[in-house]
């Protein structure tokens, strides 16, 4: 099983339905290496659709980044894919241990310290924790800030724990403060001109790294 990545780069039905989606995609896992993880969901996208981009992604793990499947374990298991990511709604972290046994990551979406006790206890390797910050697709529901994390962090039994929900660049650092492993997200990348620039700059604050200023948000 490969290391959780420290950023995440999660996809939409809007995104994936992008007409450079794949080539983006392409340059992002190349750009990210092993420290990026990029999720293709699409909740209203069908799932041939989903299979035939997955497997069209998965052959560029050779050059780098690493290719997850929301919610789909199906898709994640056909296609080859290195993590799986599911929601509370999904099927359960210990069902799809179950199926995919030790050799792809497995992480779940996490609201509270209770859900990420019971995903640890569970299996999994990692979860996102949010919402930090408000956004577009959470409408009326103000984010809780880093002090979330550290809330979560105090009962996670070591869970690496991915801040998500409006983390912008300048947000990474509160982040990793509160007990983040890294950050996961959308528009931070995909809602930016240039969004190889933005991973570069993602990846400049997680790594500790010398950052110049770019159109992450």
């Amino acid at each position: 099983m490969i290391a959780v990545p420290r950023l995440h780069v999660v996809t939409d039905d809007l995104v994936l339905g992008r007409t450079d989606f794949l080539p983006v995609a392409r340059a992002l896992l190349e750009a990210g290496g092993d420290a990026l993880a990029l999720h293709v969901r699409g909740p209203r996208t069908d799932g041939r659709t989903i299979y035939e981009l997955v497997h069209e992604l998965v052959t560029r793990e050779q050059s780098g980044g690493h290719v997850f499947v929301n919610d789909r374990v199906d898709v994640a298991l056909t296609a080859g894919a290195a993590g799986i990511h599911l929601g509370q709604r999904s099927l359960s972290v210990a069902g799809t241990r179950a199926l995919v046994g030790s050799t792809a990551c497995v992480g779940i979406s996490v609201h509270d310290a209770r859900e990420a006790r019971a995903a640890s206890q569970d299996g999994a390797d990692y979860a996102f924790v949010g919402t930090l910050h408000a956004t577009p697709s959470h409408e009326g529901h103000g984010g809780r800030g880093p002090e979330l994390l550290t809330e979560v962090a105090e009962l996670a039994n070591g869970l690496l724990l991915l801040g998500i929900g409006g983390v912008t660049p300048e947000r990474v650092p509160p982040v990793l403060r509160a007990g983040g492993h890294g950050v996961a997200v959308i528009r931070g990348v995909w809602g930016a001109s240039d969004p190889v620039r933005a991973v570069g700059e993602y990846l400049s604050v997680l790594e500790g790294r010398p950052s110049s200023t770019g159109d992450s948000n």
